[in-house]
């Protein structure tokens, strides 16, 4: 599993603040926590409460390189600002994210081929959230053809089935998991899949139980990577005993010990 550490965005406070005053102690503190925890890149996120985010984003994606290599996902709903942190990435980059909103991808597609970065495209497009499975599988296929017909290499495509809240979209939450299975026979080869884990408990009591058995069931069906807290230990000690059983990892006693040191 690919985990992106989800604590580096200005609608934390302590980040917010962080931003704000140019701390960059704070910021690379968090960054070298969410690294010990086991994430394999980060999410870097100025918040909608930033006032000059084609400033900010820049200024975070070169605190954060300051003390690590880790890929970096840079998620902006602007692509402007997503340009302006890719300017300035000396680390491999994700681009969080595109929809299927053909004005969108013709905007983001352009920057992750000359960048070379991937690329997250959320399943959902100007008509609003899709109501089933089909709908996403059909939001998803658009996608993947546009990539294909823009010569991005659709293996470094994350596909986003949008996880909504349990507590207000239980009747979709079966079709989100199949869809995770069934996205990738779209194309050969086909994309990977990601979620943004904390949707699927926003609003809701007992979150940390939630997203820990969504996860499980997530990586059952085949995902590929979770945009996550990786300071939450119980989340992901579930996460690596999930995919021992899948039999991903090898059994030993030690075997939460064993997969950190790896």
């Amino acid at each position: 599993m690919f985990i992106i550490g989800e604590l580096i965005n200005g609608m934390y406070a302590n980040i917010g603040t962080a931003i704000k005053e140019r701390n960059k102690k704070t910021i690379q503190a968090c960054a070298l926590d969410q690294l010990a925890c086991g994430a394999d890149a980060l999410d870097v996120n100025c918040g909608p409460a930033s006032r000059q985010p084609l400033v900010d984003l820049p200024w975070l994606v070169e605190t954060i390189q300051e003390v690590t290599h880790l890929p970096l996902c840079l998620d902006s709903s602007k692509p402007l600002v997503i340009e302006e942190g890719l300017k300035v990435a000396r680390n491999k980059t994700i681009i969080n994210s595109t929809t299927a909103d053909p004005e969108k991808m013709d905007a983001l597609l352009p920057l992750a081929k000359k960048y070379k970065s991937k690329l997250i495209a959320i399943t959902i497009s100007t008509k609003g959230i899709p109501q089933n499975k089909h709908q996403r599988l059909e939001l998803a296929a658009y996608i993947v053809d546009n990539c294909q017909k823009a010569g991005f290499p659709v293996e470094d495509l994350y596909l986003d089935p949008i996880v909504l809240p349990v507590n207000v979209a239980q009747i979709q939450m079966k079709d989100i998991l199949e869809s995770i299975a069934e996205f990738k026979f779209i194309s050969e080869p086909g994309p990977k899949t990601v979620i943004g884990l904390s949707n699927v408990s926003q609003g809701a009591q007992f979150r940390s139980l939630i997203n820990r058995t969504f996860l499980t069931m997530a990586v059952a069906y085949g995902l590929d990577s979770a945009i996550l807290d990786p300071k939450d230990k119980e989340l992901m000690d579930t996460l690596i005993t999930a995919e021992l059983i899948l039999n991903k990892n090898i059994y030993c006693d030690s075997f939460l010990e064993a997969y950190r040191k790896k």
